[in-house]
């Protein structure tokens, strides 16, 4: 064989190889398009691979058993929510029977999110001394035995319980150490399903005080990192899209929220753990145009893993409706945002 001939064949081969290793192992954008083909399923950490989980936390501020509340929020929807968001404080025993069965609905696949105000009776500081172990400790056996995975944000929202003065047991520093002691020891105890969210407000009037950046626990004992986070569809305080509660800042050039999140935490999942459009009670102002700016949105930021809507007729100040169905046309948009198949996320 000639030397020019040989050289071809072998550059043919190189080639033919490189191929073959390609295929089976491909760039990073190959491989992300391999998993969105193979279908977007959720990982060790409930991250998906591709995709964004859709949840729902319905019937707040009534006397609604949450799980028929939610229910009826998919049904109006048109979407199961593969996160159900519930809230629960002090010793209050869950997962619930109900909480449970929600999630063992083999037609309607749900992943659970407890929100737990873990100090409920006591401070934060008092749970990071090991006051409360008892309490941590009945939950790591329930978590256990329940077995699947689920999501647990400790005491969400914290910047509106801090309480700014040395000894109070409430400071932002008392937060993260009550933050991490809890999920250190539920690890010790081998509660091992559960994955914790650290669920912030992302308000500027918070974000602007010294102490909020000591609230982060540390990227240790944190998995997803979460913001609770509404927007007005009535000029005015807060008024805005979808992407108007993703970057509210601190003035003076501080960072938005999400910025902060994915250079400050970057790798960490981010999940927007409450979130709505509102108006004042009584009115029927249309929400189109929020729902309707959602999906471009996501796709700017792809760390954002799920968002879970919050549904209430009246929220705890009583005067603003954050329902999906407050007006028929509202109604209309929010359902075709539920539609969208960047949320056809399977449960692993």
């Amino acid at each position: 064989m000639k030397r020019s001939t040989l050289r071809k064949t072998v550059l043919t081969l190189t080639a033919f190889a490189a191929g073959i290793g390609a295929a089976i192992t491909g760039t990073p954008a190959q491989a992300a398009t391999q998993a969105a083909d193979a279908g977007c399923v959720t990982g060790s950490k409930l991250v998906p691979t591709c995709g964004v989980l859709w949840g729902g936390a319905a019937g707040g501020f009534t006397s609604a058993p949450r799980d028929q509340a939610l229910k009826t929020w998919e049904k109006a929807s048109g979407r199961t929510a593969a996160i159900f968001h519930q809230y629960h404080k002090g010793n209050e025993p869950f997962p619930t029977k109900a909480e449970i069965a929600m999630t063992n609905d083999p037609a309607r696949p749900r992943v659970l999110l407890e929100n737990w105000k873990i100090a409920y009776g006591t401070t934060w500081a008092a749970v990071a001394q090991g006051k409360q172990d008892a309490r941590i400790d009945a939950f790591a056996a329930r978590a256990k035995a329940y077995g699947k995975k689920f999501f647990l944000a400790l005491n969400h929202e914290p910047e509106n319980d801090v309480v700014a003065r040395a000894g109070s047991g409430m400071q932002a520093k008392d937060f993260a150490a009550m933050y991490r002691h809890t999920i250190q020891r539920l690890r010790a105890k081998g509660a091992n399903n559960v994955i914790n969210v650290v669920a912030l407000m992302g308000n500027e009037k918070w974000m602007a005080q010294s102490w909020w950046k000591d609230l982060y626990p540390g990227d240790d004992v944190v998995d997803w990192v979460g913001l609770d986070s509404y927007v007005s569809v009535e000029k005015g305080y807060h008024f805005g899209d979808f992407a108007s509660l993703l970057d509210r800042k601190a003035k003076g050039g501080a960072q938005g929220w999400y910025d902060w999140a994915t250079t400050k935490h970057a790798g960490k999942p981010i999940m927007i753990a409450e979130w709505g459009a509102y108006h004042k009670v009584g009115r029927h102002t249309d929400k189109s145009a929020v729902y309707n700016s959602v999906v471009a949105q996501l796709k700017k930021r792809p760390a954002i893993k799920a968002i879970v809507h919050f549904d209430t007729k009246h929220d705890d100040e009583g005067d603003r409706d954050i329902s999906i169905d407050s007006s028929a046309a509202s109604l209309a948009s929010f359902r075709r945002l539920a539609s969208n198949p960047i949320f056809n996320v399977k449960l692993g």
